[in-house]
């Protein structure tokens, strides 16, 4: 029988054990911090903000949301995280992506402390993971961290195992490959244009699908008693769907994650076990 994977419930564990560790920081006289800079009116990023704000609140982080209109200059952007960098009360600042066509985002995520990037996109904190160094003080991104997290919390073996990652991003698919082989698992990473993708998915115990594409991965692409872990929030008719085709997939796989209620939750708690993390290393 099929097990389907829980990531809301996996992360308000994550959230109660953090809320306690918060605390301990509270008496000692200050909570993390976490500001989000949020630039113009997306309307899924400012639901996204919203939610990281709630779970902020519901740990006891101290959060601060700095709102600006998409007119707003890269020169004052880079201003408003020079600040943030120098205030010893702020431990993690995140940018919300995207930003508007006349700004850098590699400018502006290039100039966040690496020690305050507690989204994990600076290159010294990438270069740390794919260098496999400084594992104590790298942020590693909040998504493939959050998979690992619900690997392993669901007593999921990795070592050993082949694992199949299906796209390439920085965001997703690069880092949950390293993080995977830092686990001593044999990865492939694949992508849109791989060549006989059914041939490499069905050959995966662990398929990650981070490809962007609704119900990209077919049922009969996936091994049976295979992991399934879908990364993908696709929109099809109304409806949040994943790159996995869920009904088909679940029929063969031993595990799977649902979308939603799979992967999403665990990215925010992971941003706020980042920002906890932070708070530790920057000491008082």
């Amino acid at each position: 029988m099929t097990k389907i994977i829980d990531g809301k419930a996996i992360a308000g564990q994550i959230r109660a054990e953090l809320k306690k560790e918060v605390t301990h920081f509270k008496e000692e006289g200050r909570e993390p911090g976490l500001t989000v800079i949020l630039v113009g009116d997306n309307s899924a990023s400012q639901t996204y903000v919203k939610f990281k704000e709630r779970a902020a609140t519901e740990i006891g982080i101290r959060s601060e949301v700095i709102k600006k209109t998409d007119e707003i200059s890269q020169e004052e952007l880079l201003q408003i995280i020079a600040g943030l960098n120098a205030d010893r009360k702020v431990d993690g600042i995140l940018v919300q992506l995207p930003l508007p066509a006349h700004i850098d985002q590699k400018v502006v995520l290039e100039a966040i402390d690496p020690a305050k990037d507690v989204d994990g996109f600076h290159p010294i904190n990438t270069g740390r993971l794919f260098s496999g160094q400084d594992q104590e003080r790298r942020f590693e991104a909040c998504t493939p961290l959050g998979i690992i997290e619900l690997l392993e919390r669901e007593g999921i073996e990795i070592k050993g195992k082949k694992a199949v990652v299906v796209g390439r991003s920085n965001i997703v698919g690069k880092p949950v490959a390293h993080l995977l082989l830092e686990r001593h698992a044999t990865v492939t990473l694949c992508h849109s244009r791989t060549k006989d993708l059914a041939r490499e998915t069905r050959q995966a115990d662990l398929l990650i699908a981070a490809v962007g594409r609704a119900q990209f991965i077919a049922g009969d692409m996936v091994k049976e008693g295979a992991v399934v872990i879908d990364v993908g929030i696709n929109r099809v008719d109304g409806k949040l769907v994943g790159d996995v085709e869920y009904e088909g997939a679940k029929a063969r796989a031993g595990y799977i994650t649902p979308v939603p209620g799979g992967v999403g939750p665990m990215t925010i708690a992971l941003l706020m076990k980042n920002t906890l993390k932070a708070r530790k290393i920057h000491g008082v």
